[in-house]
């Protein structure tokens, strides 16, 4: 039986050969760890590169809490947690082996204590998110991504706003349509390399 190798499964079986992820982002340098079995493995993916580059990432005044929604191993509430120091920051993911490389880097940015890494059902009902950030697992197809959209946009907190990152080509511009039709104020905050980062709220 081949391994399973789709980064949202629960338990990947894929190969866990680490490996070190360096970028910059706002001026900071991170080096993360990463393994198979995870989205975006080698490096740090580009729509995440963009979304992280060009949204309106938080000040270093801002507490949050955050959400990193399908966090992987963890580029965005690394960055998140760093940039915004006072900040709470809960990065979910329905697969075992990125929460663990996700709380490991947490540490490697001096922020264990700030990044709560958790399955979806293990976040607490009565949390609201000033932000969430997430660069959406499309290839799980629409029906999972819009059930996924549809139980997290309303955790945001009044005035809250939630950052999204979609490729053109894998229906950035119908998630944006469909968005709307939900009832949410959607804009096109930034398009690059065939990404749309969207701003929701």
């Amino acid at each position: 039986m081949p391994a399973v190798n789709h980064y949202f499964s629960a338990e990947p079986e894929a190969g866990a050969q680490r490996r070190d992820i360096a970028f910059t982002i706002a001026g900071r340098e991170f080096s993360l760890v990463s393994t198979g079995g995870v989205f975006s493995a080698d490096r740090l993916d580009p729509g995440t590169a963009v979304l992280l580059r060009k949204a309106d990432l938080p000040g270093p005044d801002a507490a949050g809490p955050f959400l990193d929604l399908g966090c992987g191993y963890g580029p965005i509430a690394s960055v998140l947690a760093t940039v915004a120091p006072r900040a709470t920051v809960y990065a979910i993911d329905v697969n075992s082996r990125a929460r663990e490389l996700a709380t490991e880097n947490a540490a490697r940015v001096g922020a264990t204590a700030r990044v709560h890494v958790a399955a979806p059902d293990e976040v607490p009902d009565d949390v609201r998110f000033a932000q969430l950030w997430s660069n959406p697992p499309i290839r799980v197809g629409k029906p999972e991504l819009h059930a996924m959209l549809d139980r997290w946009l309303p955790r945001l907190a009044p005035g809250g706003v939630a950052w999204l990152v979609v490729a053109r080509h894998l229906g950035g511009d119908s998630l944006q349509k469909w968005i709307i039709e939900r009832g949410w104020p959607v804009a096109r905050h930034a398009s690059q390399k065939g990404y749309r980062v969207l701003k929701v709220g």
